[in-house]
């Protein structure tokens, strides 16, 4: 069953309200991707590659007619210090946030945060000097 047609058979919000129990192939890494494993009734992507799909415009209203692939960009933790993923459309550049599965591949979810770490927007080799600019004594404590 297609996209469209899960939008035409059920009415506006039923996804809010009711857990999916479809299973899909992911687009990216080509894996089958079943409901169970999330630790919760909604599935929103392939806990192997983190990708996801652009079919929502508020969760779980399936209202999007982008379609596009969501790339996870970024992770962040929520008050509760529950983790979650950032991901950007590749079509739109729409953002949303999704919580992280259960099953999800931590290995993946830590190269994500991680990324900011490895690759900081100047060089690590300028640390001192650039604290010395900023007032500090240009050690590292």
């Amino acid at each position: 069953m297609t996209r469209e047609n899960k939008r035409k058979t059920f009415e506006k919000g039923y996804y809010k309200t009711h857990p999916c129990h479809d299973s899909f192939i992911c687009r990216v890494c080509g894996r089958l991707v079943v409901p169970e494993g999330a630790g919760s009734g909604h599935r929103n992507h392939c806990p192997n590659c983190l990708h996801s799909l652009h079919v929502d415009v508020e969760p779980g209203d399936r209202a999007s007619d982008c379609g596009g692939l969501m790339e996870p960009i970024a992770v962040w933790v929520r008050k509760n210090g529950e983790w979650a993923v950032i991901h950007r459309c590749r079509r739109c550049g729409g953002l949303s946030s999704n919580r992280v599965a259960a099953d999800d591949n931590p290995m993946k979810l830590m190269s994500i945060a991680m990324k900011p770490v490895a690759l900081p927007p100047f060089p690590l080799e300028r640390i001192e000097e650039m604290t010395v600019l900023m007032a500090g004594d240009g050690t590292l404590k």
